[in-house]
């Protein structure tokens, strides 16, 4: 799939934002912990990658119903959903200087399209050494989903079913869509925003 930014200026993709919040002491104490000056930049992307992936749990896997959305929140409770982790991940990697944007698809929520659709968040991170933007999915990893840091060929959490509905945006945002920050700031029980009241689209 082609991508396509929405902004044509690779700094847009590093600003700091309410939600990517990577001046906050406990990002910048993590960025401390992960990084160090010998580390190339898809070294530092892999790093960031799976620390998110494997060590913030979804909160639907683990049946949790706190909401996170702010980066160092996520980061504090080690929890959220694919909103909330995509924040994440974007605050450390542009916490090193790295451009990281955010893209979405249109997914099955469970198992069959009766059951409703959703929006699904993930990452696109630019490598200026490859001067390529990779997809990124930290959703989490469990049984039927081995999302890996590929630089190659995309291993993301979902595999797009068109015929049913399911679609890739194209975009590359520099900020989290508006419609998943207002369910976040919306809702007070993750379990229930997950179940009942994403978004479907981004229209």
């Amino acid at each position: 799939m082609d991508m396509v930014c929405e902004s044509d200026r690779l700094e847009d993709y590093l600003l700091e934002l309410n939600e990517v919040n990577y001046s906050h002491p406990l990002i910048q104490a993590k960025a401390d912990q992960l990084f160090n000056p010998s580390q190339t930049e898809i070294e530092k992307a892999k790093i960031v990658y799976e620390f998110v992936r494997d060590e913030i749990s979804h909160s639907w896997d683990i049946q949790s119903k706190r909401m996170t959305c702010q980066a160092a929140d996520v980061l504090t409770y080690k929890e959220g959903i694919c909103y909330a982790k995509s924040n994440l991940l974007a605050a450390l990697l542009r916490s090193q200087g790295i451009p990281t944007g955010f893209c979405y698809q249109r997914l099955m929520l469970f198992d069959t399209p009766e059951k409703g659709y959703c929006i699904h968040a993930l990452n696109a991170v630019f490598l200026q050494s490859m001067n390529k933007w990779i997809r990124l999915d930290a959703r989490g990893n469990k049984k039927g989903i081995d999302a890996q840091f590929s630089i190659a060929k995309e291993s993301l959490a979902f595999s797009i079913q068109e015929a049913i509905g399911e679609k890739n945006y194209p975009i590359i945002y520099v900020a989290p869509h508006p419609k998943t920050i207002a369910v976040l700031e919306k809702h007070h029980d993750a379990l229930g925003m997950y179940r009942y009241h994403l978004p479907e689209n981004l229209s």
